[in-house]
C-alpha cells in the first residue's frame, strides 16, 4: 500500500467518523430512575438537556438521596 492511498483512506475514514458524530449529536435519549421519581435527558454530546425532579423526592432530610437519584437517571441516560 503507498503512502497516498493510506492518506486518501485516513481521510475517508475522517470524513465518516465526523458524520457520526454529528449524527449522534442530534439524538436525544432519557432514563428515569426511582420508579419515575427523576428522568434525565442527554444528546450524543453527553449534554444534560433536561432533568425532572418529581416533588415527592425532594425531602430536606434527605438530601443524600436526591442526589443519589439525579446522579443515576444521568448515568443511565449516558449509557
Amino acid at each position: 500500500m503507498d503512502m497516498k492511498q493510506m492518506v486518501k483512506q485516513a481521510q475517508q475514514f475522517q470524513q465518516r467518523l465526523a458524520e457520526k458524530q454529528a449524527e449522534l449529536a442530534g439524538k436525544q435519549v432519557s432514563a428515569t430512575v426511582g420508579g419515575g421519581m427523576v428522568s434525565a435527558t442527554v444528546n450524543g454530546r453527553h449534554e444534560l438537556l433536561s432533568l425532572i425532579i418529581d416533588k415527592e423526592v425532594v425531602d430536606p432530610a434527605d438530601p443524600q438521596m436526591l442526589q443519589d437519584l439525579v446522579v443515576s437517571a444521568v448515568n443511565e441516560a449516558m449509557r
